[in-house]
């Protein structure tokens, strides 16, 4: 063989040692763990969690898994593993950005009705304040005879 068709052979394969995949394991972990304590905290909602969950056991996966991502480069037709895990990225990115820009979205014009009911009740509550006035001054005031 040459040094060429062992080079590709070896290139084609996808290659952690064991250090690498136990620090991967164990970054999907702590990062997992820390979704859970912002849940526990409040800072963050279930419901976007269970995609940063769901990365986290990705990551957890292609740690423990390494031929995952070559398996996933074959199925995307991509001949290079780094190409196919960078387009996954890019993609869940934007797919998050795309989440996120809905829900402010949504959020902005829940902010927009709120502010216009609030202004309604003030301005209800303004003529009821004036309405009583005026009757507290219609009573209050000595009555004439002509």
């Amino acid at each position: 063989m040459s040094a060429a068709t062992l080079f590709a052979a070896q290139a084609d394969r996808v290659s952690l040692t064991a250090q690498t995949r136990i620090i991967a394991a164990a970054l999907a972990i702590l990062f997992m763990l820390l979704i859970l304590d912002l849940i526990r905290r409040d800072r963050l909602q279930e419901r976007y969690s269970v995609i940063w969950f769901i990365a986290g056991l990705a990551m957890l996966a292609g740690a423990a898994f390494p031929g995952l991502l070559k398996f996933v480069a074959d199925l995307m037709g991509v001949r290079d593993t780094n190409v196919a895990l960078f387009s996954i990225v890019l993609l869940l990115l934007l797919g998050l950005a795309l989440n996120f820009s809905v829900i402010m979205s949504r959020q902005a014009a829940q902010i927009t009705r709120l502010a216009q009911e609030r202004a309604i009740e003030r301005a209800k509550e303004q003529a009821a304040r004036e309405e009583l006035e005026r009757r507290l001054d219609g009573e209050g005031s000595p009555k004439r005879e002509a």
